[in-house]
């Protein structure tokens, strides 16, 4: 029995087993999870939102702290110069902004005629087979009852705006107190650590932030880059809406590999209803951008990478997406790199340890 209980494929089999037994326990119990979390959800999400702002300014209230600075006086510096910037991008960008929603309203019509005379010469189209006109149509019909019914549902839940306005006003309050206190918080954290266990956890935390703190860092600054040079592009070749367009382009680059296809779906869209040569041109920019990106900005800005093979990132982003939707999409990269740090600091300290 003990030569059992000494064999690696034995226990690998245990461990898979108890996996599996505790997954099984997780399903049965899902709607409890499920209340358990959206209580959770509503509770902390202030609190989530604060942290993660916290993590990416504490490096800047470090340095201008060891400059001399109060912690107080520093961050209330980074929330001025923040406000003062904000103001001024808001001041010179919103009016363009408006002034292309108002004209996309103004085409809406003449776009919409021209979508449906696409449509009518697709089914028009004597060289497809019915079955494929057939599915044409049918999908056109499920996409206009899906978005129907999102706008639908956005409408009767307007009443959440007023959440989203509070979470929104009490956020920098709670990331200011955090900010302030943020070398506090992390003594306070370390001291409920046994002193036996304090050493490793500190070279956890280090290994965790190294591993996202200049990803994520880099690709905020990824993706106003990205969202710039979209729009040069586009307005370089007259596309209409250029600024809303590359918004879009810059806000979905955040999401690894599936991101840039979001970002562009719009613009392509658009542009289908102008001509097959813009169709090619918008393509050819998301393309350029992208290798640029991927070639250039990205080593350059982000410089580490989380080393995760591609696999595994597109598994995180169907699970974060499955989870979460957009939000999952966008935080499933991270989680699963902390997650693999942890996994990676338990094998090192309890699995492979030497026995005495």
């Amino acid at each position: 029995m003990e030569r059992f209980w000494k064999n690696k494929w034995f226990i690998g089999l245990i461990y898979t087993l108890l996996a599996l037994l505790c997954l099984y326990m997780l399903i049965q119990i899902k709607p409890i999870i499920l209340s358990v979390f959206t209580f959770l959800k509503a509770i902390l999400m202030p609190f989530f939102i604060a942290v993660i702002i916290s993590y990416l300014l504490n490096p800047v209230v470090t340095i201008l702290n060891q400059r001399k600075v109060p912690r107080t006086i520093a961050v209330l510096l980074i929330y001025s110069v923040f406000i003062s910037s904000l103001t001024v991008v808001i001041m010179n960008v919103t009016p363009m902004f408006m002034e292309q929603f108002a004209e996309l309203n103004e085409h809406m019509p003449q776009m919409a005629m021209r979508a449906q005379s696409l449509v009518d010469g697709f089914n028009q189209n004597q060289l497809l087979p019915d079955s494929v006109r057939s599915g044409f149509n049918h999908s056109l019909v499920k996409l206009e009852n899906n978005i129907s019914m999102a706008i639908s549902n956005y409408m009767n839940q307007i009443g959440n705006t007023i959440n989203l306005l509070f979470i929104a006003f009490i956020v920098p309050f709670v990331a200011f107190y955090i900010l302030k206190d943020f070398q506090i918080i992390e003594k306070t954290a370390l001291a409920v650590v046994p002193k036996e266990h304090r050493k490793k956890t500190i070279k956890l935390l280090i290994d965790i932030d190294t591993a996202l703190g200049n990803y994520i860092r880099g690709q905020l600054l990824v993706c106003v880059i990205i969202g710039i040079l979209a729009y040069i592009g586009y307005w370089a070749i007259g596309m209409p809406y250029a600024l809303l367009l590359a918004s879009v382009v810059a806000v979905f680059n955040i999401i690894p590999y599936l991101g840039p296809f979001f970002g562009a779906a719009p613009a392509i869209i658009m542009a289908s209803t102008i001509s097959l040569k813009m169709v090619l041109l918008v393509a050819m920019i998301n393309l350029t951008v992208q290798i640029l990106e991927g070639n250039v900005i990205s080593p350059q800005v982000v410089g580490r990478t989380l080393h995760m093979h591609p696999l595994f990132i597109i598994f995180a982003l169907l699970v974060g997406g499955e989870i979460a939707g957009i939000a999952g999409l966008i935080l499933a990269v991270p989680f699963f790199a902390v997650m693999k740090v942890i996994i990676q600091h338990i094998f090192l300290h309890y699995v492979h340890r030497p026995t005495t």
